[in-house]
């Protein structure tokens, strides 16, 4: 490994080090705030999100990954009851505080809690119909290496979806949302949970993701096909949903 590579190396790593330390921080108010920063909306967002990840024949094993606090987790088992669970972080408190979600509703048989960096699933090839991503996958740098990973997971036409926010760098709802972005959003984080850098991290990441053509490209690069994205909420979150291919190109 050159000396170049190595620290690139360093550097990806001790940006996953700040972010998983981060989360652990925040973990305990991670829930109230999503709820009250979203207004609720975040709650519609998943459903959607869920309703979309139906795998074939509605079974089989279904991948949750960066799956914080379980929310998604417990819908897609609650939905999809002939499937199995696996849910994936790299936050270890992020995944404690969401156990009683799981254990509440006698779902500790199909769904599994997994501490795991996106970038090094320990999953076996093609072992997945589905992968889910609410919210998490502007944390993985570089996303290229989850890609990756998740191409490797999914069978053949399996399904990749992502839910993120729409890029700040885009006008929504005539500035409205960019000014929310900018100011209130990391004002709000700070005085509720008492940490100004995770929630200007938050605004920062937003407004610096690209908007739902660059990123449909950086999928069909990575090698996904049939991507396409369903806008929510005037553009403020994007579904996007893209498919592994179903034969190997020759």
């Amino acid at each position: 490994m050159t000396e170049e590579s190595l620290q690139e190396a360093e550097r990806k790593e001790s940006h996953a080090g700040r972010v998983r330390s981060m989360f652990g921080r925040i973990s305990r108010w991670y829930d109230f705030l999503n709820h009250f920063l979203s207004l609720g909306l975040d709650i519609h967002w998943r459903k959607v999100l869920v309703r979309e990840a139906e795998p074939p024949g509605g079974r089989g094993h279904i991948v949750d990954l960066a799956a914080g606090t379980l929310d998604v987790t417990v819908m897609l088992a609650k939905r999809y009851q002939a499937t199995r669970i696996t849910a994936v972080d790299f936050s270890k408190p992020m995944l404690d505080q969401g156990a009683s979600k799981i254990s509440k509703r006698g779902l500790e048989k199909r769904v599994s809690r997994v501490v795991a960096d996106g970038r090094r699933l320990p999953l076996a090839d093609g072992s997945a119909q589905c992968m889910t991503v609410a919210f998490g996958i502007r944390n993985i740098v570089p996303r290229q290496d989850a890609y990756a990973e998740v191409l490797r997971v999914l069978e053949p036409g399996g399904q990749f979806l992502i839910l993120e926010f729409g890029s700040g760098r885009k006008r929504i709802l005539r500035g409205i949302y960019n000014l929310y972005l900018n100011y209130l959003l990391p004002l709000t984080g700070r005085i509720v949970s008492g940490d100004k850098a995770a929630y200007q991290y938050l605004a920062d990441t937003i407004r610096a993701f690209p908007d739902e053509r660059a990123l449909a490209r950086e999928l069909l690069d990575a090698g996904f096909e049939t991507v396409y994205c369903l806008p929510l909420s005037w553009g403020i979150v994007n579904l996007h949903i893209a498919e592994t291919p179903r034969r190997a190109k020759g």
